[in-house]
């Protein structure tokens, strides 16, 4: 087995109890430490910035990298590690795929989502991000829940949302037949077989609430996070809060975010929102939620080097001071999801840092469990160039 190297960090801007400051930080056995003697490296961090790593709970950027066009689906194999690098690359040091549960078929059906759960189960022992699944529960597919039940519990998925884009399609029957059309292609259906499977779907409408019950019940007995995505109104949050749903997921008014606050549950939004100044699908700006106190992390949802800028973009635009913005990337989807031992630096966590260049906010390097995941720039070359100690025979 390979030993991890001890390292010394020194000189750099460190994000810890709250604040920058400037300081050193060890990394010895996958931990953060207390404990500088001995390090096998120490390196000049000077010009750097040292975060806790990014913790994403809803990504779907991992479908291009599975498939880059729909027609071109590429091996798990590659097509994960991939996502591991791009996730990597952009301090991402634990993830959430978002992959679908849906009665659409294809590759957002339950057959392909068990698989990409094998395909994970097997890719994991080489990964440099810890990647997970969070499964997206279409809420008529109703017919599989001893399926979806076992799945879970087999693949030990920690995390479950439900949505519902049955009205969605419905809707575009008439309005925009020829999107709809592409929708179909995806699961392998024409227009008029997909059409006949949306209506044969929505007839199974009065299941749905049992369903629903039957999965939370089961979930709370796993020990699973579950919400809800894309809550529309305030009813819709109060529906799925009741049930123990308790995740609000892109809600896409003010209305829904509102009472989540007052229940206590967790609101997420999409950090490409904060970025590009606002949704693309048209729905609430991000940053009008959080300005309002309403919003509690963000996802990358389709592109993972959102996360870093939207926290910078946040503490530039004075919408939150810095530290809290990078919370919202890091310690606080830690919280949401139970994980204590990371998210935050302090000795005895998980070293998942981020390291990025003061003056170009590049993330150069990205240290996940105290292991290289991403090294690039002038980091690589502080890195490379730094004096290795000499082991005594008796280490």
């Amino acid at each position: 087995m390979t030993r991890r190297q001890k390292l010394r960090l020194v000189g750099a801007d460190i994000l810890i109890e709250g604040a920058l400051a400037q300081g050193d930080l060890c990394v010895a056995d996958h931990l953060v430490s207390v404990q500088g003697m001995g390090a096998d490296r120490q390196i000049d961090l000077s010009g750097y910035m040292v975060l806790p790593g990014i913790i994403d709970l809803h990504g779907d950027a991992f479908e291009r990298h599975l498939a880059p066009r729909p027609s071109a689906p590429f091996p798990a194999e590659i097509g994960l590690q991939s996502v591991d690098r791009d996730a990597a690359s952009s301090g991402v040091t634990t993830a959430w795929m978002a992959q679908s549960w849906s009665w659409e078929g294809g590759t957002r059906g339950p057959d392909f989502a068990v698989q990409f759960m094998q395909d994970l189960a097997r890719y994991r022992p080489q990964a440099l991000t810890d990647l997970r699944i969070q499964l997206r529960c279409e809420t008529f597919t109703v017919d599989t829940a001893d399926l979806l039940i076992a799945a879970v519990r087999d693949h030990r998925i920690d995390y479950v949302i439900f949505n519902d884009h049955l009205g969605e399609a419905l809707d575009m029957i008439k309005t925009d037949p020829e999107n709809l059309s592409v929708w179909g292609k995806r699961g392998g259906r024409d227009l008029a077989g997909f059409i006949r499977l949306l209506h044969d779907t929505k007839a199974l409408a009065p299941r749905v609430p049992r369903y629903l019950c039957n999965l939370a019940a089961a979930f709370d007995e796993l020990g699973v996070k579950y919400g809800s995505h894309d809550d529309h109104d305030a009813a819709t949050r109060d529906y799925y809060g009741m049930i123990g749903a308790r995740v609000c997921e892109f809600p896409t008014r003010h209305a829904p975010a509102s009472v989540a606050r007052a229940n206590g549950d967790p609101v997420l939004m999409g950090a490409p929102n904060v970025v590009r100044g606002g949704s693309q699908s048209g729905n609430i700006a991000a940053t009008d939620l959080i300005r309002s106190g309403l919003c509690d992390a963000l996802v990358s949802d389709y592109h993972y080097p959102s996360l870093a800028n939207a926290a910078f973009t946040l503490a530039d635009k004075g919408i939150l001071p810095f530290p809290q913005a990078w919370a919202m990337i890091s310690g606080n989807p830690a919280r949401i999801m139970g994980l204590d031992d990371r998210g935050i630096i302090a000795p005895g966590k998980r070293a998942d840092l981020v390291i990025c260049n003061a003056a170009t906010r590049a993330i150069e390097g990205t240290l996940a469990a105290g292991r290289w995941s991403h090294l690039c720039g002038e980091l690589a070359d502080r890195v490379g160039q730094a004096p290795a100690r000499m082991a005594h025979a008796a280490e």
